[in-house]
């Protein structure tokens, strides 16, 4: 009872020291969801949209200014009026200043938009741009899901290798120091001897390039996800479970349905947006209609003694609509209308492109998919195979029916088809990845 308490107590102290440096896979893409600075950004861009959303609709809202006027005539102008109005001769004119030196003219203005086409168009299309930031943040997402698993698998690849070679050495050192024994007895020649030492040597500076390319790896990871480069990093999950959870062919055979592919959803919003863009264009050849009330005071001296008791303010107030109706502007509209149109019709190509490039796409990962499988499982008969050479050929070097030159590519055969088992199974991880972003409903 007390060695199972002490093993309970030691698995939760051990949890809970790595607890906040561990992942699994979905624990890292989790993490990189929220963390990634692709993913971030691509938030950012739906707090964004949502804000122009509101600067659209406030386009159509009333809006109010206020105007301060502050002139200082450091020169009057003068006018000429008829002298004979002051008893002057017909014919001649005098010289006369109006106002005063200086004017501060304070106002208020309420305007209100009654018509524009392009505030319509603008309000009709908040829906289409909400979309298009909610599914480029889908799309980023799913770029950024695709990265990391690549990412976490690169890396249980680089500490699976390490592991290799660690056992890879034993192996051979044990053989090395048991022919060398037999050296001493006079039963084997010097060659052989050296051929291990060439192995172990080998073998050593591969194990010793593959811990540096372990860390590249890691803080790769690390990176991806947004996790704190100078931070260890524990991965949880292993190759061999991963292969468990995605060596399967159900997902060959899964109902696709193109239009909640996201790539065709991006695709139809562009020519939604095209097509948006076009009306924009045409909507310019409509009249604007906007309302307003005007109100100020007007305050006059001939030195700035404005905020003095004794000074006059006159106010004044009017109410009027303007519209502005565009007549011709040397077809310079008529050109951008033609642009917007060849652009939408270009749109519809690209959509029907998209739609031919995904079914493609689709296909080729499902042949992919299935390749990556059977490469693997190819991959761990041949391993089982090459495992049992290489143990044969130890036993013939041990009882010198075989040279070390025979030995050592009998091991270099078994660590050629290691290293292709790891690279199977990262690849059947990373092709069942492709095709369930593919095959993926938004």
């Amino acid at each position: 009872m007390k060695k199972i308490v002490l093993s309970i107590t030691l698995s939760l102290l051990y949890y809970n020291l790595i607890g906040q440096n561990a992942f699994t896979l979905e624990n890292a893409i989790d993490y990189s969801l929220k963390n990634n600075r692709f993913s971030k950004n691509a938030a950012y861009d739906i707090k964004k949209a949502n804000a122009k959303k509101w600067e659209t609709i406030a386009t159509g809202l009333p809006q109010i200014n206020a105007f301060i006027d502050y002139s200082n005539n450091l020169k009057q102008p003068v006018s000429l009026v008829p002298a004979e109005f002051f008893g002057g001769n017909p014919g001649e004119f005098a010289e006369l200043s109006f106002g005063t030196k200086q004017t501060i003219d304070g106002s208020v203005t309420l305007t209100q938009l009654l018509f524009d086409g392009s505030y319509m168009i603008g309000l009709a299309s908040i829906k289409l741009y909400m979309d298009i930031a909610n599914k480029a943040k889908i799309k980023t997402d799913q770029e950024v899901k695709k990265t990391t698993i690549s990412a976490y698998g690169n890396a249980l690849v680089s500490q699976e290798r390490v592991e290799i070679l660690k056992r890879n050495i034993k192996n051979v050192e044990q053989n090395l120091n048991e022919i060398k024994k037999i050296y001493e007895n006079g039963l084997t020649e010097l060659e052989n001897i050296e051929q291990l030492t060439i192995s172990y040597s080998s073998l050593k500076n591969s194990l010793d390039y593959a811990v540096k390319v372990n860390k590249t790896s890691l803080n790769l990871l690390k990176l991806i996800i947004g996790y704190d480069i100078n931070k260890e990093i524990v991965l949880l999950d292993n190759l061999s479970g991963l292969i468990l959870k995605n060596s399967n062919f159900e997902q060959l055979n899964e109902n696709f349905d193109l239009e909640k592919n996201i790539d065709y959803q991006l695709a139809l919003n562009n020519k939604k947006s095209q097509q948006t863009l076009l009306r924009l264009e045409q909507s310019k050849a409509l009249p604007t209609l906007k309302a307003f009330i005007k109100g100020g005071y007007d305050g006059n001296n001939d030195s700035f003694k404005f905020f003095k008791p004794n000074q006059k303010w006159y106010g004044y107030s009017f109410v009027g609509v303007t519209m502005s109706v565009p007549i011709f502007s040397s077809l310079r509209k008529s050109a951008k209308t033609q642009q917007a149109r060849i652009d939408f019709e270009k749109s519809k190509n690209d959509l029907i492109d998209s739609k031919n490039k995904i079914f493609i796409e689709l296909e080729n990962a499902k042949s992919e998919y299935e390749y990556a499988i059977n490469s693997y499982y190819n991959s761990v008969e041949n391993l089982k195979l090459a495992e049992k050479i290489e143990r044969k050929n130890q036993v013939k070097f041990l009882e010198g029916l075989i040279s070390g030159l025979d030995l050592r590519q009998a091991q270099i055969q078994l660590y050629s088809i290691q290293n292709e088992l790891l690279q199977s199974m990262l690849e059947v991880i990373n092709k069942k990845t492709n095709l369930e972003i593919i095959l993926t409903q938004n």
